[in-house]
């Protein structure tokens, strides 16, 4: 796919740096990130991944037998964060609206938002398929919970700012990929390992031109770009925390090691930042220097946050392991 390229300017100061202006600075980046991505992507079927012949009706309109927990052998913790993962997936309609409101709906930024949109839909529905087909899930109340969730919309904590914008999803993407791939690991359901590892990889393409789309962004305003990334990073919240019983359901992800401050800081804030090298960034004027200093003192703090929760975890552990042997 290739459109027509905006020609760009970097002779502004990062006063003049409105979002408008940095939308269409930014431009070019988009469409060659967007071809970039089109030629890397990897075609695949939601379908192939859902076990059908497994399929039996469920109680209600068919008459078929009611769902009970022994019906999977899907894993608890597996059970818990593939519905976290899914109802979040869900919200895509919301999501949609705040990023086409953000970036427009023209030109490359316009084709990115609806191919981007195309991508995240296949995993809700791959998803969901094979929740109800090998019957992982009480089909009601997760209808219940999409109800609930989805009623409630979204609000992105960084729509006032384009910038913002860009540097939450560069994060968050890594965040939402690695989920994916836990959650996989831990289901204890081969098929679901190999569903959630396709969605991972797209994951990971979005997170790479996400990344690199902030790059392009501190090339040209460094200062402005480097105050987003602080803010986004000091106060980051993944787009599914609306969702009924995320605290408790959070907290037993984390727990269970699919996702927690730990894997947070060394597997999703640390790679961006390091191959964006943001601490590195020199020349920066006064509120550029504050936010880099900003996000290492954050940096810091959140490192020793994890190992406290490490030691709480590892504690909490074996104090099930004892209970289990007694």
């Amino acid at each position: 796919m290739t459109i027509a390229p905006v020609q760009r300017s970097t002779s502004l100061g990062s006063s003049a740096w409105t979002d408008a202006r940095l939308i269409l600075a930014l431009e070019e980046v988009v469409e060659k990130e967007l071809n970039r991505h089109l030629k890397v992507a990897k075609e695949w079927m939601p379908h192939e991944f859902v076990p059908w012949s497994r399929g039996r009706d469920f109680d209600g309109v068919l008459g078929g037998e009611a769902w009970q927990s022994a019906d999977s052998k899907v894993t608890p913790l597996g059970r818990v964060s593939l519905v976290v993962n899914l109802l979040t997936e869900d919200n895509l309609p919301s999501y949609h609206h705040e990023i086409a409101t953000m970036f427009g709906r023209e030109g490359a930024w316009g084709a990115w938002v609806h191919r981007w949109t195309a991508e995240e839909g296949r995993h809700g529905i791959a998803i969901r398929d094979y929740l109800l087909t090998t019957r992982a899930v009480d089909p009601v109340e997760l209808e219940r919970a999409r109800m609930a969730h989805m009623s409630e919309g979204f609000e992105s904590d960084n729509a006032h700012s384009m910038l913002q914008s860009v540097a939450y999803v560069a994060f968050q993407e890594l965040a939402t990929r690695i989920s994916h791939r836990n959650t996989g690991h831990f289901a204890g359901c081969e098929l679901a390992d190999q569903l959630l590892a396709k969605i991972a990889n797209d994951e990971n393409l979005h997170m790479i031109f996400y990344r690199n789309l902030l790059k392009a962004a501190l090339e040209i305003a460094p200062d402005q770009a480097m105050r987003a990334i602080a803010d986004v990073v000091t106060d980051f919240r993944m787009p599914g925390h609306g969702i009924p019983g995320f605290e408790r359901a959070a907290a037993q992800i984390a727990l269970g090691g699919v996702y927690n401050l730990r894997i947070h800081h060394d597997d999703v804030l640390q790679p961006v930042l390091r191959h964006l090298k943001v601490m590195d960034v020199q020349g920066l004027g006064p509120e550029g220097a504050r936010a880099q200093q900003e996000l290492g003192v954050f940096l810091e703090g959140l490192d020793a946050q994890a190992a406290k929760f490490e030691e709480r975890q590892a504690a909490l552990l074996a104090r099930r392991a004892a209970r289990k042997q007694a």
